[in-house]
């Protein structure tokens, strides 16, 4: 929480102290076309990254496979198309890092590690399901268990009555 509390006072500081700077070197519109053009560039590269995560995400679920890679890669393309579109130098750099390929990969296997460390997975006994120890489920949009002979359930009304 402080560290959020950090971020959000000394950012904004930096990112003036840096504005105040460039526009002192090569003035005030160009800094301000700089920024604006800066913020163009962002949204058009957050558009075209955006949509390739989203091709690679539909493509993983269509092999049936954990997109794990893909929602870090959406992740990070948010966070940095965020900072791109939020005015300032230092933000800009700070997306681009998330939004440019090569270096989000570097990123996000730093998130790797991180996360990595910080969570424990541990996986429950199986229980219930058929012999094999695989429970089966009825996918057509009703999310009702198939009884383990393979006979339809009934709605809870039926059951009731008869």
């Amino acid at each position: 929480m402080a560290i959020l509390v950090a971020l959000f006072i000394v950012v904004p500081i930096v990112e003036l102290y840096v504005i105040i700077q460039i526009g002192s070197l090569i003035g005030v519109w160009p800094t301000i076309a700089l920024l604006l053009a800066d913020a163009l560039l962002g949204s058009l590269l957050l558009r075209h990254e955006g949509r390739g995560a989203w091709r690679r995400f539909n493509a993983a679920l269509a092999e049936r496979r954990f997109p794990g890679r893909e929602v870090a890669d959406g992740l990070l393309i948010a966070i940095g198309g965020t900072l791109l579109l939020t005015p300032g130098f230092v933000t800009d750099i700070v997306g681009a890092v998330f939004l440019i390929p090569p270096t989000r990969a570097v990123v996000r296997r730093l998130l790797r590690g991180y996360v990595g460390r910080r969570l424990v997975v541990i996986g429950a006994p199986r229980t219930g399901g058929t012999a094999s120890g695989r429970r089966t489920y009825d996918f057509d949009a009703t999310a009702e268990e198939v009884p383990s002979d393979g006979a339809p359930a009934l709605p809870d009304d039926r059951q009731r009555q008869g």
